[in-house]
C-alpha cells in the first residue's frame, strides 16, 4: 500500500508515509524539502505559490489550465457517486498525469460503480469514496488500481479517511468485515468487533455499510474482498436470495445475520440464536429452564429467538401486529400464535422489535402484567427501554440486549476468523 500523508495542520516533523500532501489552505508555503513524492494541493491558491523547479505533483482541482508542473486534475462530488458513464468521462477528460475523483458513497451500488470504473481504467488514477462506506476504497488501493491512497495526520481532511498510522498498520491485505442495515448510526458492533480483532492480533477493520437497499451487495463483498458482514434490520431476510448457500440454522430460521465470504462463495448463517441463548445463560436463567416463552415480533430476530427457544425445549408462542406474519412464522417454525395480549402464564418474554427506542411507541401488552417469576430479554441494547425498566421494578430476571449482541457477535467472529474471541473484551468495548 502506497500511503500519502494528508496533513490537517502543519506538523513538527513529517509522518511515516510514502508521499506527502501539502495543502495550501493548511500550509502558508511549500516546504523547501518538498520533492517528487510531494503533492501540492492548491486549494484555491494560485499556481504561482508553487516554487519553480518543484518536481512533485500539483493538484489544480477541476481546472484544465496548463501549468509548468506535473499535474493532478481532481473532481469532488460531496453528495453522490456519479453514474458509471459520468465517472468514465471524468477519468478520460484532460491531459494531466493523474486523474483523481473523490465522491460520496451512499450505497452498495456506488461502491460497485467505483470498482468497475477504477479497476478497468487504463490511465493513472485515484478513485476514492467519501463517507464511512467509502473507507473500503481507501484500504483496497491495489484492487482498485489506485496510484496511492491517503491517510490523515492530526485531523481528517476528508470524511471516511483513516489516519496515516492506521493505514500503515492495516496494510492492503488486511481483513475487512462490517455490518449492513439501514439505519446504522446506533450500532455498537464496530467498537465490539474492533476490540476483539485487536485483542487477537488480527489486522482488520470493521465498517458500517449503511445502504438504503441491497442491490449489488454480493458484488461488493466479492470485489473488495470483504471477509464477511453482519446483517441487521431490515435486511436479515432480504439478503437470503444473494447467498450461494445457507448453513447452520439459517435455513430453518429463514434469516441471515452473518455472511461469510469463502473464496468468493457467500455463505449465510445465523448467530442471533446463540446470542439469545447466551444472554439468558449469563443472568443464570437458561432458556431450557423456561417452559413457556412469548416472542414479541415476527422479523428475522424473532425467528432466531423462536429457534433458540424451540431448541431449548420451550413451548413457544409468537405475538405480532400483523396476523399474517404471525401465522407465517408459526407455520414455518412449529410454534404457536399467542391467543391474546396477556402475559399470564409465560416464564420468559423476548422483545425482538425496535419498540422501546422511541418513547411514544406502545407495546402490545401491559407492562404492569410482568411478574417477578418471569425472565425478560429486550433486544434493544442502545438504551434502557420502558420494558427493561418495568421488568427491573417488578423483580424479573432481566437479560441484557448487549449480552445478546456479544453472544451473536462472538460466533460471527469465530466463523470469519476461525478463532474464538474473548467475550469480556467485547463486552467492555460496548459498555
Amino acid at each position: 500500500m502506497r500511503v500519502c500523508a494528508s496533513y490537517g495542520s502543519v506538523p513538527d516533523q513529517p509522518a511515516d508515509a510514502d508521499m506527502h500532501e501539502i495543502r495550501l489552505d493548511v500550509f502558508d508555503k511549500v516546504p523547501s524539502a518538498a520533492g517528487e513524492n510531494t503533492i501540492v494541493t492548491l486549494a484555491g491558491r494560485s499556481v504561482e505559490a508553487v516554487p519553480k523547479g518543484f518536481r512533485g505533483l500539483v493538484d489544480v482541482g477541476e481546472s484544465d489550465e496548463l501549468i509548468p508542473f506535473r499535474k493532478i486534475r481532481s473532481v469532488h462530488d460531496y453528495e453522490k457517486t456519479p453514474s458509471e458513464d459520468a465517472l468514465r468521462e471524468i477519468m478520460a477528460h484532460g491531459e494531466q498525469e493523474l486523474t483523481k475523483c473523490a465522491c460520496r458513497v451512499n450505497s452498495f451500488t456506488d461502491l460497485h460503480t467505483i470498482y468497475k470504473v477504477a479497476s478497468t481504467t487504463e490511465r493513472k488514477h485515484l478513485l476514492l469514496g467519501m463517507g464511512e462506506m467509502g473507507t473500503v476504497t481507501r484500504i483496497r488501493q491495489g484492487l482498485l488500481g489506485n496510484d496511492f491512497t491517503f491517510g490523515y495526520v492530526d485531523k481528517k481532511t476528508a470524511e471516511g479517511q483513516l489516519s496515516c498510522a492506521e493505514m500503515r498498520e492495516l496494510g492492503e491485505d488486511c481483513f475487512v468485515v462490517g455490518i449492513t442495515g439501514h439505519p446504522l448510526a446506533h450500532s455498537l458492533s464496530p467498537q465490539m468487533q474492533t476490540a476483539a480483532m485487536k485483542d487477537k492480533g488480527i489486522k482488520g477493520i470493521y465498517v458500517r455499510f449503511d445502504s438504503p437497499d441491497l442491490e449489488n451487495m454480493a458484488d461488493v463483498i466479492r470485489e473488495y474482498n470483504i471477509r464477511g458482514l453482519n446483517v441487521t434490520i431490515p435486511y436479515k431476510q432480504d439478503v437470503v436470495p444473494q447467498m450461494d448457500a445457507l448453513e447452520g440454522p439459517a435455513e430453518t430460521i429463514g434469516a441471515v445475520n452473518t455472511i461469510i465470504n469463502r473464496g468468493g462463495r457467500l455463505i449465510g448463517t445465523n448467530t442471533d440464536y446463540a446470542g439469545v441463548v447466551y444472554a439468558f445463560e449469563r443472568v443464570g436463567r437458561p432458556l431450557s429452564d423456561c417452559g413457556k416463552v412469548l416472542v414479541f415480533g415476527t422479523g428475522g430476530a424473532a425467528r432466531a429467538a423462536v429457534y433458540a427457544a424451540h431448541e431449548s425445549g420451550c413451548e413457544t408462542y409468537v405475538l405480532g401486529r400483523t396476523p399474517e406474519h404471525v401465522d407465517s412464522i408459526c407455520e414455518e417454525m412449529d410454534c404457536l400464535p399467542a391467543p391474546d395480549n396477556s402475559l399470564a402464564g409465560y416464564d420468559a418474554l423476548i422483545n425482538c422489535t425496535p419498540i422501546g427506542m422511541k418513547e411514544d411507541e406502545p407495546y402490545m401488552f401491559s407492562l404492569d402484567a410482568l411478574t417477578e417469576e418471569m425472565a425478560v430479554l429486550d433486544m434493544v441494547y442502545n438504551t434502557k427501554t420502558r420494558l427493561a425498566e418495568a421488568a427491573e421494578r417488578k423483580g424479573c430476571t432481566v437479560a441484557d440486549g448487549r449480552d445478546m449482541l456479544v453472544g451473536q457477535g462472538a460466533l460471527s467472529f469465530e466463523k470469519w476468523f476461525g478463532t474464538e474471541p474473548d467475550k469480556e473484551v467485547m463486552r467492555k468495548a460496548i459498555l
